[in-house]
């Protein structure tokens, strides 16, 4: 028996497959509840220009309330088929129908805040 090999460590699943994302797994993303809490399919994706966030959201308009804050790897997790549309520049976002549809990309365009 080789003991060296008991306190080695294993491979976590970002380390067995690239990770894809230009934030790490454990960085924040900005996803609604109603992914996390009410299991709605992801179906928007937005890399955000200001920080380089991300965020995941169904696809209907959410209110501010409705964010939160969980790390990226959880929603790779909940839904992996997001790894997709993981070269997302800065400032793009991506919809699709459904889970598994086709994602269709754009460029944001945001109007500015209003004083």
């Amino acid at each position: 028996m080789n003991f060296r090999n008991i306190f080695k460590k294993k491979p976590s699943v970002e380390e067995k497959e690239e990770w894809p994302f230009d934030q790490g797994p454990n960085v924040a993303a900005i996803p609604s509840i109603h992914i996390t809490k009410e299991a709605k399919p992801i179906l928007q994706v937005t890399h955000y220009d200001d920080d380089d966030s991300w965020g995941f959201q169904p696809g209907f308009e959410i209110s501010t309330e409705d964010g939160q804050v969980v790390a990226m790897k959880t929603i790779v997790d909940l839904d992996p088929t997001v790894k997709e549309v993981a070269d997302l520049p800065p400032g793009w976002s991506a919809d699709r129908k459904e889970v598994g549809g086709k994602w269709t990309r754009y460029k944001d365009e945001f109007e500015p805040d209003e004083a």
